[in-house]
């Protein structure tokens, strides 16, 4: 487990870490060809036109051996809210969803107690339409004055 850790933010960090405990290389490979290296100090991961990949070994003293090959998945771009500026007099919408009705109720009276107490109605919906899960009871509160969108 921690070979496969290693390897995976290696491939994260873009270096191929260097080989640990190897001394003296096997006679039984060709070094001298150039096909393949021991690497002996942490080294930038070539640039190449297909994922990163690596295998891992593990060698059990009972026998038993495993070798998994781990191959590098990009990092997920994350989208980014684009900033925006409301109109003043701009209609703000809250799009409220829930499970039943009576969670549909409780949601909107939690919304009106917020905004009652100083949140800001253009944030409440902002966060309704971007961050929550829509769900089979649905309701729209629009409202262009905190007062009306209270009411």
């Amino acid at each position: 487990v921690a070979g496969v850790i290693k390897m995976v933010m290696a491939m994260r960090r873009g270096v191929v870490p260097a080989s640990l405990h190897v001394d003296v290389p096997t006679p039984h490979v060709d070094w001298a060809s150039g096909a393949v290296r021991v690497v002996s100090e942490a080294v930038s991961w070539p640039e190449v036109d297909r994922p990163r990949r690596a295998g891992v070994s593990s060698f059990g003293a009972s026998g038993t051996n495993a070798h998994v090959i781990i191959e590098h998945v990009p990092e997920p771009t994350v989208p980014t809210v684009p900033e925006r500026e409301p109109a003043a007099d701009a209609p703000t919408p809250w799009a409220l969803s829930a499970r039943s009705p009576e969670a549909l109720r409780e949601q909107a009276h939690r919304l009106k107690e917020a905004v009652a107490g100083g949140v800001d109605p253009a944030e409440v919906g902002w966060s309704l339409l971007t961050t929550r899960a829509a769900h089979e009871h649905r309701a729209v509160v629009v409202g262009s004055e905190r007062a009306e969108l209270i009411a």
